[in-house]
């Protein structure tokens, strides 16, 4: 992925979205698609996301964010401009907040 190519896009994603495994399945959508960045659990019950990679992988990202894994209910996606962080390149799961 070169610094031309890289977007960063910061979702937070609302619903039944913690406690039914989403943070595993964000990180394994991501691995899937090739995307840097970290997802967290948030105190107000959402999950925020912030990923790297091109327009389209983040299109696609999205779209699997909507979806959620089987157990969640994914009522609302948000979707922010965020800036590219140097050095990032691996996707983790972080702490919750």
């Amino acid at each position: 992925m070169t610094e031309q190519t890289t977007h960063a896009r910061r979702f937070v994603v609302r619903g039944r979205v913690q406690g039914v495994g989403f943070r595993w399945f964000v990180e394994r959508e991501a691995r899937v698609l090739g995307i840097a960045g970290w997802v967290r659990n948030d105190a107000d019950g959402s999950v925020e996301v912030l990923g790297l990679g091109t327009r389209d992988q983040l299109f696609s990202f999205r779209a699997r964010l909507q979806a959620g894994p089987r157990a969640a209910r994914v009522d609302n996606v948000e979707e922010f401009e965020a800036k590219p962080v140097s050095g990032l390149t691996t996707f983790r799961i972080e702490g919750a907040w």
